[in-house]
């Protein structure tokens, strides 16, 4: 079901002009208006999700399968060296528009685009903690 006041909804459906690189029934790839790097695009539902969590196994595992598809052919198309398959949930994780979305975003050497971390320490007390009930969670 579409949500009148998403804008990703009213782009996944055509009710507001872009250019469309690919789409079928459940889906609509489009480039990014604000590009990390030449080629960003985004794999967008038709149907309202905000996020990972609510959207059905089913189309989550098609949406992934176009991802590596026109991953492939980002890459190709623009000449990238690498490419960025990223998925934000929520707003601690990066998430700015609340409907389930994929980037694709092409990746070339020197680039400015950032997807990066500096890399910590695991608190292993915390994951110890943590392990039974992911366990119990995940089965």
């Amino acid at each position: 079901m579409k949500d009148d006041n998403c804008i990703f909804c009213k782009l996944a459906n055509g009710d507001i002009p872009t250019t469309t690189l690919y789409e079928d029934d459940d889906f609509r790839i489009i480039f990014d208006a604000s590009p990390a790097t030449v080629g960003h695009a985004l794999i967008l539902p038709k149907d309202h999700v905000a996020n990972v969590f609510e959207i059905s196994d089913e189309l989550q595992a098609k949406a992934y399968v176009l991802a590596k598809k026109a991953a492939a052919a980002l890459t190709e198309v623009f000449g990238a060296d690498g490419i960025n398959i990223l998925q934000n949930n929520n707003e601690a994780a990066g998430q700015t528009v609340f409907h389930f979305h994929i980037h694709l975003i092409p990746r070339y050497k020197g680039d400015k685009a950032m997807v990066s971390w500096k890399p910590g320490e695991q608190d292993k007390a915390a994951l110890e903690a943590g392990l039974a009930k992911f366990k119990e969670i995940i089965g």
